[in-house]
């Protein structure tokens, strides 16, 4: 699976209609990609397209619909690219390919648990911070609630966990009540983030909540920390007699 990192992804741009020794090009492609464990690979095509004789190719038009055009593409790492290239080139004899640097952000591939499997808890205890981040419900950013683009902000500098609250009555520096009633439905009721990591995660999470919160308060504590996890149980080889 890949890792997250700089990595490189390729396009390459073939016509439906042209063929290999054993095939069609495309499908000669893909088969190559498979048997050399890519991590994955998609073969897409095009409602329409031309290339350098611009002539331009469609479904709607029967004389050229059968050169209609087809796109693989893949993302692997920089030194599987740089191995597959050379071969990749021999076999591309009609087409064009596209090598671009990449990075990959964001690479997971979720386990499938199996109901009958017995679970064990493992408990981390650990030092840790407790981060508190303080605005109101109608604080904006690029045009949506700005609670809701720091939690997506924190999730993808991979925090271990945010959780926001929202109050039903509070003030601020600014001295203004906000509160929720019958009689009276604010806007702008508090609202709070917590986040508990490590000191250089929740060091690294303040540096981008800092640079999107305009009004607010943010506040660090020191705390113990302890995490269960349930996990899978290993079975012995003998099947646990």
């Amino acid at each position: 699976m890949l890792s997250k990192g700089p990595a490189k992804r390729v396009t390459v741009y073939l016509n439906e209609d042209t063929r290999a020794p054993h095939g069609p090009l495309y499908q000669a492609v893909m088969e190559f990609l498979f048997q050399k464990a890519v991590s994955g690979a998609t073969l897409t095509r095009p409602h329409s397209g031309f290339g350098p004789h611009h002539q331009r190719h469609s479904p709607d038009t029967e004389a050229t619909m059968e050169h209609l055009p087809v796109r693989v593409e893949f993302v692997d790492t920089v030194e599987k690219v740089e191995r597959l290239m050379p071969l990749l080139y021999d076999l591309v004899t009609d087409g064009l390919i596209e090598v671009q640097d990449t990075v990959i952000v964001k690479a997971v591939a979720q386990d499938q648990v199996t109901p009958e499997a017995p679970l064990s808890q493992h408990r981390e205890e650990r030092p840790a911070q407790l981060l508190r981040i303080f605005l109101g419900e109608a604080d904006q950013w690029e045009g949506g609630p700005l609670y809701d683009a720091i939690v997506k902000r924190l999730r993808m500098l991979e925090i271990a966990g945010a959780t926001v609250y929202r109050g039903i009555l509070g003030y601020g520096a600014k001295g203004r009540t906000h509160k929720k009633s019958f009689f009276h439905l604010s806007r702008d009721l508090p609202v709070m983030i917590s986040v508990v990591d490590g000191p250089e995660k929740i060091e690294e999470a303040i540096a981008a909540v800092e640079a999107m919160l305009g009004d607010g308060l943010i506040a660090v504590s020191e705390v113990n920390m302890i995490r269960l996890v349930h996990t899978l149980s290993a079975e012995a080889p003998d099947g646990g007699r």
